[in-house]
């Protein structure tokens, strides 16, 4: 990996998806497998993770996650739409619990005004029980500091974490 990724983070997540029976795929663009790995250096994350899709380019993202050209077209790849149908379709493609999605410029090159280098949508997508209405997707941006490599290191560990903050919500809910 890049730089050191905290995997006592990716252990508190596999621990809370155990303990729940639930399970987990990610659909990764800026973080190129960077969260599938720091999830599968964890010994026994078979138990609970299913899948990592390494969907970089536009075409990627709509085939193998249903991401809408509309939403490509109009926002751009690195944009909380993107983000929200990318988490939703690999949690439902793969048919897990948990469905975690990043999508950013990592840099060096690439930013706008809007979106500067550094810049990271992370969606975390629940499927709750069928008839339950309890399934969503939250979104957060972030703008990271920081090289590549940083920028990708910092995505994984806010990923986990946010991933970590739900998984605790939803036990308390």
């Amino acid at each position: 990996m890049d730089e050191a990724i905290d995997l006592d983070l990716a252990e508190r997540v596999g621990d809370a998806l155990r303990d729940a029976d639930e399970t987990l795929s990610v659909a990764e663009s800026c973080t190129g497998g960077l969260i599938g790995a720091a999830i599968t250096a964890v010994p026994g994350s078979s138990d609970y993770f299913d899948a990592g899709l390494c969907t970089y380019a536009y075409d990627a993202k709509r085939r193998h996650l249903g991401v809408s050209r509309e939403a490509l077209d109009e926002h751009g790849a690195v944009s909380a739409p993107v983000a929200r149908q990318m988490a939703r379709g690999v949690r439902d493609v793969t048919d897990v619990t948990w469905g975690v999605a990043t999508t950013g410029i990592a840099g060096p090159t690439g930013g706008t005004e809007e979106n500067p280098v550094g810049t990271v949508y992370i969606g975390v997508a629940y499927a709750g029980p069928w008839g339950s209405e309890s399934s969503y997707v939250t979104v957060s941006r972030y703008v990271f500091d920081g090289d590549r490599a940083a920028i990708r290191a910092a995505t994984v560990e806010q990923a986990l974490s946010n991933l970590l903050a739900e998984l605790e919500r939803s036990r308390v809910s």
